[in-house]
């Protein structure tokens, strides 16, 4: 049985399966991506819901797998060379995972690329920009009576989302036929922005063609459905 007692965050969330790889986590955008990727990939883990709206982010015990307070953070027992791994950053985690499986990556060096650096648009600039939209559009933002930081990143939301319909002219994923990692990071943004968020009429969401059925798509898969509540907000 695997010893994860080197990991305090362990000590606030016990593993009841150490043997499996332990996820802490919680269904925002960036926390679904890994437990999809998860649900995709079938490697056992277990899930651990870490309350952000508690602030147990920025509790000693998880700060001391993830000093950046944010989740998703995973402790894989099974690590390289057999040896415990703990990671946070949610692109990071993809990568790792699709590496250790060999799922969800593509093998010919240019189209892994290719893969990353889509999943590297949606960590430096879907995932910032839809978040704002967010927050001054949902949020205690809105209360601001400045319009311009929401006329901003509402316009700047759009541009990405332009962004994303060209590249899907003519293809089912991210990377034509092979859907990938890079699906798995934008869908759950995607889906937030015209969902959760409240933003389908401010951003012209159903001005789009492809990228809508390209969620439908993604949303549609029972992978998916499953990692959208995982782990299960108490």
């Amino acid at each position: 049985m695997a010893d994860l007692s080197a990991f305090a965050i362990t000590q606030r969330w016990p593993a009841a399966h150490p043997d499996r790889l332990q996820l802490y986590s919680l269904p925002t955008p960036n926390g679904v991506k890994v437990s999809i990727m998860l649900e995709e990939i079938g490697l056992p883990y277990e899930p651990h819901l870490v309350d952000i709206t508690k602030n147990e982010s920025w509790t000693p015990e998880f700060l001391s797998l993830n000093p950046n307070g944010k989740i998703p953070a995973i402790v894989d027992p099974d690590g390289p060379g057999g040896k415990p791994l703990g990671l946070f950053e949610s692109g990071a985690i993809l990568v790792y995972l699709a590496d250790k499986t060999g799922k969800l990556m593509p093998n010919d060096p240019a189209r892994r690329y290719e893969t990353l650096q889509w999943v590297f648009f949606q960590m430096a600039a879907v995932g910032p920009m839809f978040g704002q939209v967010g927050y001054f559009h949902k949020f205690a933002g809105r209360e601001i009576e400045d319009k311009r930081p929401l006329e901003r990143y509402r316009d700047e939301s759009k541009r990405l989302l332009g962004v994303l319909e060209t590249r899907l002219d003519g293809r089912s994923w991210i990377m034509g036929d092979d859907y990938t990692i890079a699906d798995i990071s934008l869908l759950g943004w995607v889906r937030n922005l015209v969902g959760f968020y409240g933003a389908r009429e401010l951003v012209a969401y159903d001005t789009l063609k492809h990228v809508p059925v390209w969620l439908e798509r993604g949303l549609a898969r029972p992978a998916v459905q499953r990692g959208l509540d995982i782990p299960k907000r108490s």
